[in-house]
């Protein structure tokens, strides 16, 4: 069997802290974090003479159990919760086309809770003026909205 120098293995896990760091720090997301936090738990299990298959246990250990913790603080910050804006409160709202909505010239305007927006057909219909449409989304301070057909 090849025996390894303690050396050897000082600089693996050191080389191992390097690279697992640098590659964070290239990344734009936290891709690797977690194996710094194993190489260094187990470049300090080697700083005591642990064995080599214990060392790449702690490393898998470590590395699981900090992926585990902090993925609920990764996920926060990753995905973070859309804050909605009082400008959402029109989005499936009923509105009355004040000004006909045609994309290709790039008019259209609709009253909904009391004020006039623009506006831009989702389907790219014309719309006509006192039509009734629903809002779908909003697009900068454009509406994007669809001819309500479902009028009983």
């Amino acid at each position: 069997m090849v025996e390894i120098s303690q050396t050897t293995i000082y600089i693996f896990w050191t080389v191992a802290i390097i690279v697992f760091g640098v590659l964070e720090a290239v990344t734009a997301q936290l891709v690797s974090i977690w194996f710094v936090a194993g190489a260094i738990a187990a470049l300090i299990a080697s700083f005591f003479h642990a064995s080599i298959p214990i060392q790449i246990i702690i490393f898998v250990c470590v590395t699981i159990l900090a992926l585990v913790i902090t993925r609920p603080l990764v996920k926060k910050y990753i995905h973070p919760k859309m804050q909605r804006t009082n400008a959402d409160k029109v989005i499936g709202q009923v509105g009355i086309v004040c000004q006909n909505i045609d994309n290709i010239n790039a008019t259209g305007q609709v009253k909904v809770d009391g004020k006039i927006w623009s506006a831009r057909s989702i389907d790219n219909q014309i719309i006509t003026e006192n039509s009734e449409v629903i809002i779908e989304k909003i697009e900068g301070v454009k509406l994007i909205v669809k001819s309500n057909n479902n009028k009983e």
